[in-house]
């Protein structure tokens, strides 16, 4: 595969998502200039301006550096559209309205130069919608591009080509998004939502509904649904406070309506409590309240009933947590098995995910590889649903799943797909082999991509089942403690591994570090 050489990026909108684009582009050191729509008074790059201003204050910080803030180039399109000319690779991201998106690649067309790559980042339009419109000579060269937000923290990058995207620009695209903008890459079919909001927030609706039969409060379900499970700390209502609740809701409006012929579409609708905040304008963090709201020292939770907030705090049982931290095959079976309602709860809701993943996974994604990839990349999950399912025993789990959907317990009627029960999958226990992770639409395990970008990664990241060498366990151990572990693969170089929360470089990891020089 040829070099792709990005001199430099034009990123099309200034709104929260361009601008923070911009933003990590700069703090990665590509060049970049952002474009937006010339003011109507003062300066024509005034929009720009306001936005560039803005990422100074916004937290969690976009920028690395605040100052670096003067690192984006600022334009419009009716003064600096020959800026384009020297872009190599060109973001759009204005709103998502199909015929906005067709005006301006029509506006931008003559200045795009042959090679330039042309993406969208969207997380609503059909991608080959906008290449339907768009000038024929650059649809070859045009793919989605989504950044998860806020874009500097989130690892997630998913990449959505067209049939008509040559594969090449694609390649090039993963192997920039990986090494200059420090991204990990999963590539998604052109269905609603891709795969991270597909599966992730057709979870949070299923979870809603779950809430709806066990009657838990917002509290309790947060403390079961985070750390305890393998999750981001955010859990469920907490990640839709911060994502803001107007956000989530054009999401699942999407679902609603792009996935009519989804099995679970049913479950869809907005849930009774998003639809009171939203008429009452909290959407979350943005505006101090949502599911949430902090009083002074104090953290209380809405009532839907009542439309009012009530206080918080509440934590999950301790016989329940006890069976969350089982090993997988007798946490699952205990939470099946247990009368209680927080454990069946949890139960219900890993049960849909098992259910949903297998059911959407051949529409949504090449691999099961992706979707656990996709979860644990976009909503911080240390493992995807596949991977507990099959560290669990992937026949015995898929016997309960059915059970319950054959007993009416589950939120959809529609069947585990065959290849769960027969095939290559059940023959061995499971979705991810070291040949490879199981593909419904090639009907065999598929082996995850090797660009040369990935050939120079030692430890790729991988999935359980894969076998794949770990960086944790590799070569000789040369010293060890709680902070730090040195270590050598061919008893010429140290490697250091830094082991402390968060990486911080403590007192113990500097000793440890010296101890690597000596």
């Amino acid at each position: 595969m040829s070099r792709f050489n990005v001199r430099k990026v034009a990123v099309l909108g200034a709104g929260v998502m361009g601008a923070q684009i911009a933003a990590h582009l700069v703090n990665c050191k590509v060049p970049v200039v952002l474009f937006d729509l010339p003011a109507k008074e003062g300066p024509k790059n005034g929009i720009v301006t306001k936005a560039v201003e803005n990422l100074k204050k916004l937290k969690p910080a976009p920028l690395g550096i605040v100052e670096d803030a003067v690192l984006i180039q600022q334009a419009n399109y009716e003064e600096h559209l020959e800026e384009l000319r020297g872009c190599d690779l060109i973001i759009e991201a204005i709103a998502e309205r199909l015929d906005w998106k067709e005006d301006l690649y029509k506006k931008i067309a003559p200045f795009v130069n042959d090679h330039a790559i042309l993406a969208t980042n969207t997380s609503g339009l059909s991608i080959t919608a906008m290449a339907n419109v768009l000038p024929e000579q650059l649809r070859s060269r045009f793919l989605g591009i989504h950044f998860f937000n806020p874009p500097r923290y989130m690892a997630l990058l998913e990449l959505i080509p067209t049939e008509y995207t040559q594969p090449l620009v694609v390649d090039q695209l993963e192997a920039f998004s990986t090494t200059a903008v420090g991204k990990s890459v999963v590539r998604a079919y052109d269905t609603p939502n891709f795969i991270a909001n597909r599966v992730g927030v057709a979870g949070m609706m299923l979870t809603f509904r779950e809430v709806e039969r066990s009657g838990l409060g917002y509290d309790i379900v947060d403390d079961l649904t985070g750390k305890k499970m393998g999750r981001a700390s955010s859990a469920t209502f907490r990640t839709a406070d911060v994502v803001g609740l107007d956000t989530m809701a054009h999401v699942i409006k999407t679902l609603q309506n792009g996935a009519k012929d989804d099995p679970f579409n049913a479950c869809f609708a907005n849930p009774v409590a998003l639809d009171k905040l939203l008429e009452m304008g909290h959407f979350g963090q943005k505006t101090k309240a949502g599911f949430f709201k902090k009083v002074g020292k104090d953290i209380l939770q809405f009532n839907a009933e009542t439309g009012e907030y009530v206080a918080a705090g509440g934590k999950a049982d301790k016989e329940v947590t006890d069976i969350l931290r089982k090993p997988a095959a007798e946490r699952l079976k205990a939470l099946r098995e247990s009368a209680h309602p927080q454990a069946q709860f949890v139960w219900g809701i890993l049960r849909n995910a098992f259910h949903y993943s297998a059911v959407t996974l051949e529409s949504i994604a090449e691999s099961a590889r992706d979707i656990d990839f996709a979860m644990r990349w976009g909503f911080g999950m240390k493992q995807g649903p596949f991977e507990i399912w099959q560290e669990a025993g992937w026949k015995q789990v898929a016997e309960w799943v059915k059970a319950d959907i054959d007993a009416g317990k589950a939120l959809s009627s529609v069947p585990l797909p065959a290849w769960v029960f027969e095939g290559p999958v059940a023959q061995n226990a499971g979705v991810h082999t070291p040949e490879g992770s199981w593909s419904p639409k090639a009907g065999k395990y598929v082996p995850i991509r090797n660009l040369p970008v990935y050939q120079r990664q030692l430890f790729r990241e991988n999935v359980l089942g894969s076998n794949a060498p770990s960086a944790a366990t590799a070569g000789k151990t040369l010293f060890e403690d709680a902070a730090i572990r040195l270590w050598t693969l061919d008893d010429e170089v140290v490697i250091a591994s830094i082991k402390s929360k968060m990486h911080t470089i403590s007192g113990e990891v500097t000793a440890g570090l010296a101890k690597g020089l000596e």
